[in-house]
């Protein structure tokens, strides 16, 4: 009876899900196309291994690039595509 009324409780929840919600949920961890614009041109493109992030209080974001293996830090205006 517990088990059921767990699944009712988490189903519920997920019913107050938005769609943005459930796809930032469920991409954690994937890798993502990185790509940065200044005056409209692309300064910066790229991959990383897994999930982007935020700096706090900050318009930047951090992570380890596909091609390279290393920490890349970007800021400014990026566009953050998550594979699905």
């Amino acid at each position: 009876m517990k088990k059921v009324l767990l699944l009712i409780a988490v189903s519920l929840l997920m019913l107050g899900c938005t769609d943005a919600s459930m796809s930032r949920i469920s991409s954690y961890g994937n890798s993502a196309k990185i790509t940065c614009y200044s005056g409209g041109k692309i300064i910066y493109e790229g991959r990383s291994t897994g999930k982007i992030k935020s700096e706090t209080s900050s318009d930047g974001y951090f992570f380890k690039d596909a091609s390279d293996n290393l920490l890349k830090e970007v800021s400014g205006n990026c566009v953050i595509a998550y594979d699905k």
